[in-house]
């Protein structure tokens, strides 16, 4: 399967927007974390000239930071964060497109089972001969 995705363009296409996208929003989350830090840092070097109302006021604040960034990064990569959500969006329709081209080579040859080599791990030996990546290549439109 490695090696069918590996071939398709708008696979790695989709691959590198979510690449992107992710680098993006692991900035956003970052820039909170250390905007937190950074207010930790001043409030540990003012912290003894602080009434005890500033100190809790600080405290809070800091608090605050700390979750909201906690919370931008469950909402950009949670289980049912906008990563998953995009993934979800660009790679369901291209691995859809590959198992249906799969199933009709299977159909077409009479197989009645098709195993991918390079995942599973109970597999001794495969004769390159049975080997039917390039077919459904072929098939999804890409000559290799």
């Amino acid at each position: 399967m490695d090696y069918i995705f590996k071939n398709i363009p708008a696979y790695e296409r989709a691959n590198e927007q979510l690449s992107q996208v992710s680098k993006k929003w692991q900035a956003e989350v970052d820039a909170l974390n250390n905007e937190a830090q950074n207010m930790y840092k001043n409030y540990q070097n003012e912290v003894v000239f602080l009434s005890k109302e500033q100190k809790q006021a600080k405290q809070d604040a800091i608090m605050q930071k700390e979750k909201e960034a906690s919370e931008l990064k469950r909402k950009y990569f949670g289980p049912e964060g906008e990563l998953f959500k995009r993934r979800t969006a660009l790679m369901n329709p291209i691995q859809d497109e590959v198992y249906n081209a799969i199933k009709d080579v299977s159909d077409q040859h009479g197989y009645q089972l098709i195993l991918d080599r390079a995942s599973d791990t109970g597999i001794i030996f495969g004769s390159p001969k049975i080997d039917i990546s390039d077919e459904i290549l072929k098939k999804l439109g890409y000559s290799y």
